[in-house]
Parts: structure tokens; C-alpha cells; sequence
């Protein structure tokens, strides 16, 4: 019994239903293609299922935001969508509150599917606000009363109050999706798994939000080890009175440096650091021990010693949570950390889930996939959910059933 209604609690048949999907996927900036397609895939299941039960669905989604390259229209989206689900899907482009759009909405038959334009066209989308708030604007109040039930499988969003993903759950009955229903489940069993030696292997840019995982699963037991690497290495390393050139332009670097030092004092016997480094020196690969510091070249991986290291710990590992890569991973002077690391997840046979994001990717790139207990859809979404926090989009969700129980 979870806190919050799934689409088992629910008869779609003859039912409008507005699906908020989050089909937002990396493009290449000169060709407009998809470089990955994985959560356009995932997110069939959801929209195919609500079809065979007769629902009639209204997609909701986003690709980029204002001013990105990546910016986009849904027009591809709904294209690979629809050979995905394997029923025809009329993109409605050009509008999302618009008589033509109300007019069509009206008209849908049962097991229809409709997609409309990027939400983010709209300025509403882009203000983080209140459920209360966004509730009430242009937006929620035209669509919401064409609908008889929200469906919030955006997962990956779930970290962001807008009016798409915590508005209609303050008017309408609202279920959590078949991908946030299993990225709940995956992320919740990570966390409380009792399979033990249990590793967080921390890697990635995002040092702020990996310091605040490290303290949660630290200061409650649920891991082990933390492997650290990437930036993230790099700040305890700092912490530790090392020196790191480039560091100091970090955002809130001296707070970072500061929370990683109280990290490492109050739990060195399980955060690892590493033992080597690999720099960038002039595009190749020089490996040097940490005795070697400070050096005029960028850092861009762990080192062999250390990538053995840690391969070795997570091979033995019952429960491994994985987030962000262990170097520059797109260069493939840089790649072999991540890969390493990426190799020993899905060789230790434990319950293993993985992050968003390049391991991700190294994870699909190695044809590992099938070995992973869980790859997330989301980056920033998962490591703040692992981090204890409540994300708003799951929030509504709650909210919505407590609402309906009265």
C-alpha cells in the first residue's frame, strides 16, 4: 500500500486523462536527433496501457528549457513515441490552451492518444510555484476541467513545482504513473535494502546535492562504503588539504569544501578517496599519485590503482546505488574510470541501481543494461530522493490521495 494512488486504483474506460510524461531527451545541436531515447521508451508503457483501457490521453511533456539549444517543439517526440506504443498519436502542434486544442480534447473517442506542445512554450510552466499557485492558473484552469484523472509519471521533473506537474493534482484525481510507480519502488528498496556490504558510488558535477546523499545514507546506516570520484572526489581531496587547481570557481566552493571536511572527519573510516588521479595533459592521459599534487593540468579521472580499488569493493557488494561518473567520460582518454566502475556494478550480481546521466549511459554504451537491477530516468530527481528530500510532483501525488480519502 503506497501513499499515493497508481493507475491500479483507477477505471480509465471512457475516461479524458492528462498524462504528464517527461519524454525531455538529449538531441544532437546540428541534426535534431535523439541521442538517447530511453525515457521516450519507458514512458510507452504508461501511455499504451491507459489506451487499451480506453482512456483517452491528453500527453503533457517538455523538451529543453527557454534558451537552450535543445529547445525544441514535440514533434520527433511524438513520432518515436508512437512507434513505441504501437497505436497512432496526433501531435497537436502549436498550442496547449487554445480553442482548437479545448475543441479537440472534447472530441476524443476512448483509446485516442493526443500529444501536445512543449509546456515549457508556455511562461506559466517556467515559475515555480505552490500546487495552491499553480493550481490556479490559465493553464491548470483550462485543461483541468476537460479531464476526469491525472497521471504523473514525470519522474525525472519530479524535483520542480510547476504548474504541469503539481497543479491538476490539487483539482483532479490524480495516480502516479507505471515509471514513477517503479522509480519509487527502486529508489525505496536502494535505500532500505538490508543486503549487505551496501556501496554508494558517488561521482558526477553535482557535489552539493551528492554531500547531502553522503550525509543521509552516512547518518542513517544505509550504506556501508561511499567510493568517491569525479568532483566529488575532488572536493574531499581539497578537504583533506590537498590542492587542486580550478576548484575555487566551483559555486559555494568554500561551504562545499567545508561540509566535505565534517563528512570526512566524522566518517573517514567509510569514505573512500581516491588513491590516483589521471590529468588531461595537453589530450592525453598522464596518471599521477596524489603525492603529486598540486600539477598545472586539468583532473578528468581516477587513476588505475584506484578504478581497481573500487571495482574490487563493488564486485563484493550486495546493495550498490550509483550516481554520476567518475571522470570526463565523453573523452575516451578519460572514460576508463566510469567504465570500470560501470563493469563491477553489473558484475556483482547484487541489487544494483544506478543514477541518471553519463554512468547511465556508459552502462547502455557497454551493453550492460540487462545486468542492472534499476536504471533511473531521472538525475537530479533521483539524487535528491535518495538524499531524503520531498520532491514536489510526489508531494501532489500524496496530497491528491489524502484528498480523495476525506
Amino acid at each position: 500500500m503506497t501513499d499515493f494512488n497508481t493507475m491500479d486504483n483507477f477505471d480509465f474506460s471512457g475516461k479524458t486523462v492528462i498524462a504528464r510524461l517527461d519524454l525531455n531527451s538529449p538531441m544532437d545541436p546540428q541534426t535534431g536527433e535523439f541521442l538517447d531515447t530511453r525515457r521516450i521508451e519507458k514512458h510507452a508503457i504508461t501511455v499504451k496501457e491507459l489506451s487499451e483501457k480506453g482512456a483517452k490521453v491528453v500527453v503533457l511533456s517538455h523538451q529543453g528549457r527557454p534558451g537552450s539549444r535543445d529547445f525544441t517543439t514535440l514533434n520527433s517526440h511524438t513520432e518515436y513515441l508512437q512507434k513505441e506504443v504501437g497505436i497512432p498519436i496526433e501531435y497537436i502542434e502549436g498550442g496547449l490552451i487554445s480553442p482548437g486544442v479545448v475543441r479537440k480534447i472534447k472530441e476524443m473517442k476512448d483509446g485516442e492518444i493526443i500529444l501536445l506542445e512543449n509546456v515549457r512554450f508556455l511562461s506559466e510552466e517556467n515559475i515555480s510555484q505552490p500546487a495552491d499557485v499553480q493550481a490556479k492558473t490559465h493553464f491548470v484552469g483550462t485543461l483541468a476541467p476537460l479531464a476526469d484523472i491525472y497521471v504523473g509519471d514525470a519522474f525525472a521533473t519530479a524535483h520542480r513545482s510547476q504548474s504541469s506537474l503539481v497543479g491538476f493534482p490539487e483539482i483532479l484525481p490524480s495516480c502516479a504513473g507505471r515509471v514513477m510507480e517503479r522509480e519509487l519502488s527502486m529508489l525505496s528498496e536502494a535505500r532500505n535494502s538490508d543486503a549487505r556490504p551496501s556501496v554508494f558510488s558517488a561521482g558526477g558535477a553535482k557535489v552539493r546535492d551528492s554531500l547531502k546523499v553522503i550525509a543521509h545514507f552516512l547518518d542513517r546506516g544505509v550504506v556501508d562504503t561511499i567510493l568517491t570520484s569525479g568532483l566529488v572526489a575532488s572536493v574531499f581531496l581539497v578537504a583533506k588539504g590537498y590542492t587542486i587547481d580550478g576548484l575555487e570557481y566551483m559555486e559555494n566552493y568554500d561551504s562545499l569544501v567545508r561540509k566535505a571536511k565534517a563528512l570526512y572527519n566524522d566518517y573517514s573510516d567509510k569514505i573512500l578517496l581516491p588513491e590516483d588521479l589521471a590529468a588531461d595533459k595537453y589530450g592525453k592521459r598522464l596518471e599521477i599519485p596524489l603525492s603529486e599534487l598540486p600539477i598545472p593540468y586539468k583532473i578528468s579521472d581516477i587513476g588505475s590503482k584506484t578504478a581497481e580499488k573500487y571495482s574490487e569493493i563493488l564486485r563484493s557488494a550486495k546493495t550498490i546505488i550509483a550516481n554520476g561518473p567518475a571522470g570526463i567520460f565523453e573523452d575516451e582518454n578519460f572514460a576508463k574510470g566510469t567504465n570500470e566502475i560501470a563493469k563491477a556494478i553489473a558484475e556483482s550480481g547484487g541489487f544494483t541501481v544506478v543514477g541518471g546521466g553519463h554512468i547511465a549511459t556508459a552502462i547502455r554504451k557497454l551493453n550492460l543494461g540487462d545486468k542492472i537491477t534499476h536504471i533511473s530516468t531521472g538525475g537530479g530527481a533521483c539524487i535528491l530522493f535518495l538524499a531524503g528530500e520531498k520532491l514536489p510532483a510526489i508531494e501532489a501525488l500524496k496530497k491528491a490521495k489524502e484528498r480523495e480519502a476525506k
